[in-house]
């Protein structure tokens, strides 16, 4: 049995935020469990910048040409301001997000901006110095912080080195199965030495979940092979419900036929989307934004003009993204890895030729249930959330993509889940530290969870099943995208529930090829597979339920948005064997003096 103060779950910003803090305040004995390499972390992937109101894009008074990277010229736009990011925000999550956490997040952003800068963190520069700043969809301002295209990637690796500075220990290729709670206190978890196979019970006084998305969900997806949603079915499994999954966020601007991601860098320095006909359609649908309005409009832009046959590529899913008119100069210093991820995968260099792409499933809204300080808030019982506030899992927290602290609501703004994982995984780290300093015990755990889940390989590598993982994995691909995917409607989402209940079903009688146990895959695609399925099953039924428009959750049947009845978090528990989750919902935190509800309109 292994044993430490903290365990934390996943190495992206989040964890690695949450590690550095709590060491920084004093925890001595730090594990963080990631069943990739930690500097593998899908937060790598993050490529056009992080957002925070410093102002940077006005010019300093009595200052002449810039060349280059000249500022926006004054009166261009309006002066930024935590308050506007705030309304940004809100608007952008469709009055779904919740006022309190968005208001901490964008207050506390400019100061994570510099505390990356003093830990040196390479930021493009203004030639004056200054953070450079540029577009996002959404946003009334220029406020995403950025270097090059590769944020995400500088930030990833400032960070772990921070949290190595600090003592904390890395173990790189452990996959979690399983998390310990008994009486609503989590005690630990188990895991996999992958390299091993040796399973092991793992105690802590205080665990943390930064295990990110679960895109994999869907056939065409910009995440990373390991974002299968681990982190979010093993805590509904073990009694935390999950809240407002049905809401999956859909990037305009994968690569087409691949999913990766051309960053919406790419339309924030000018970028243009462009149909068979080459019109630039998105004057049809946000005439005032265009290009740049948010990500879930802009999809579904995209995929009206494919359904309508106006789509590019031999199948007609497509649609371009013309970079031509920014030049060679501006491409190559800003959107470097965009131009080499064009060329190497299919052939397309921007500087020249438009590039193919498609909308493609990117970030999941929902997830555990926790408050600002991350510490999640959800019955380990199963019982319904009666009230706005919850009952705390004790020792229990999440920060990051796997999180629901509900500053997206139904639609998540560019540039705000790179400062979401951020100022949430500092403040876990802070409110961990708390907990652990005041106090907190390291409690027993009953039985022995390791060969509990030593049988769960078992039954898999034993047994005489005939179902192949690999085709169930992908087959609830197909149904995610098919029947739950841009637009929705009654009819394919009930066909979706029943599909997802049947590959259940046809899972446990699954059979793994692979016997040995070091380094085994056919093992961990086959708990990744089930815990796909696991989580899949509540976005749909969250879908079903949710009779209104809202977001990235667009009902075909009901396209309209329902604030009478739907100005409510969806939060899912899970039922008995064989049913499926039981709902019940929380009340959004509005604040109707500032930032009321409002037609969305860009």
């Amino acid at each position: 049995m292994i044993e430490h103060e903290v365990i934390i779950v996943g190495a992206g910003l989040a964890g690695s935020w949450t590690a550095m803090v709590a060491g920084q305040r004093g925890v001595k004995d730090i594990g963080v469990l990631s069943k990739i390499h930690p500097l593998r972390s899908h937060s790598g992937a993050a490529q056009g910048g992080i957002a925070a109101a410093l102002n940077n894009a006005r010019p300093v008074a009595g200052t002449g040409p810039r060349g280059p990277l000249e500022p926006v010229p004054q009166g261009e736009d309006p002066p930024d301001s935590p308050e506007l990011h705030m309304f940004d925000t809100i608007k952008g999550s469709d009055w779904l997000g919740d006022q309190d956490a968005i208001e901490i997040m964008v207050n506390e952003a400019p100061e994570i901006i510099y505390a990356y800068e003093h830990m040196g963190c390479v930021f493009s520069r203004l030639p004056d110095g200054r953070i450079a700043q540029r577009r996002f969809g959404g946003h009334s301002a220029p406020r995403a912080n950025y270097a090059a295209d590769y944020t995400g990637h500088v930030l990833l690796h400032t960070i772990h080195e921070q949290a190595l500075q600090h003592g904390v220990e890395f173990y790189s290729e452990w996959y979690c199965m399983d998390l310990l709670v008994e009486d609503n206190v989590c005690r630990g978890v188990v895991a996999m030495d992958v390299l091993t196979g040796e399973i092991h019970t793992m105690r802590a006084k205080a665990v943390m979940f930064g295990t990110g998305g679960y895109g994999r969900a869907f056939e065409v997806t910009s995440n990373a092979y390991a974002n299968t949603g681990d982190g979010v079915a093993i805590a509904y499994n073990a009694g935390v419900p999950l809240m407002d999954m049905e809401f999956v966020q859909f990037h305009p601007t994968g690569l087409y036929e691949h999913g990766i991601l051309m960053s919406e860098a790419c339309r924030g320095e000018g970028g243009y989307l462009t149909n068979s006909e080459d019109e630039r359609f998105m004057e049809r649908y946000a005439p005032d934004k265009m290009e740049l309005a948010p990500r879930d409009l802009v999809s579904r832009s995209e995929q009206t003009e494919i359904d309508e046959g106006r789509g590019i590529g031999p199948d007609g899913k497509g649609i371009y993204l013309d970079l031509r008119h920014l030049g060679a100069e501006k491409i190559k210093a800003r959107l470097p890895q965009i131009r080499e991820l064009a060329i190497d995968f299919v052939g397309v260099d921007p500087i020249d030729d438009p590039i193919p792409i498609q909308p493609t499933a990117h970030y999941s809204m929902g997830g555990i249930p926790t408050d600002a300080d991350g510490q999640v808030i959800a019955n380990a019982d199963g019982q319904v959330i009666a009230d706005a506030d919850g009952t705390p899992v004790v020792g229990f927290y999440a920060a990051g993509e796997c999180a629901c602290v509900s500053v997206h609501g139904a639609n998540r703004l560019g540039t705000n889940s790179l400062l979401e994982a951020s100022v949430f995984g500092r403040r876990a780290g802070h409110a961990i530290a708390d907990f652990v300093q005041n106090g907190a015990e390291l409690h027993p755990v009953t039985g022995d969870p390791a060969e509990r889940n030593r049988q769960r390989v078992a039954r898999l590598m034993d047994g005489a099943g005939s179902e192949s993982v690999e085709a169930i994995a992908q087959e609830l691909k197909q149904t995610m995208t098919d029947d739950c995917g841009i637009y929705r409607d009654k009819e394919r989402l009930a066909q979706a529930m029943q599909h997802v209940g049947e590959m259940q079903e046809r899972f446990k009688d699954a059979r793994v090829m692979d016997k040995s146990k070091r380094f085994n895959t056919d093992v961990l695609a086959a708990f990744e597979t089930e815990h796909l399925l696991t989580f899949s099953e509540v976005i749909v039924a969250g879908a079903l339920a949710r009779e209104e428009s809202r977001g990235a959750h667009y009902r075909t049947d009901f396209p309209k948005r329902d604030d009478e009845g739907w100005l409510k978090h969806t939060v899912a528990h899970k039922g008995e064997p064989g049913e499926g989750p039981r709902l019940s919902d929380k009340g959004v935190n509005i604040d109707w003096d500032r930032f009321p509800p409002q037609e969305r309109k860009y």
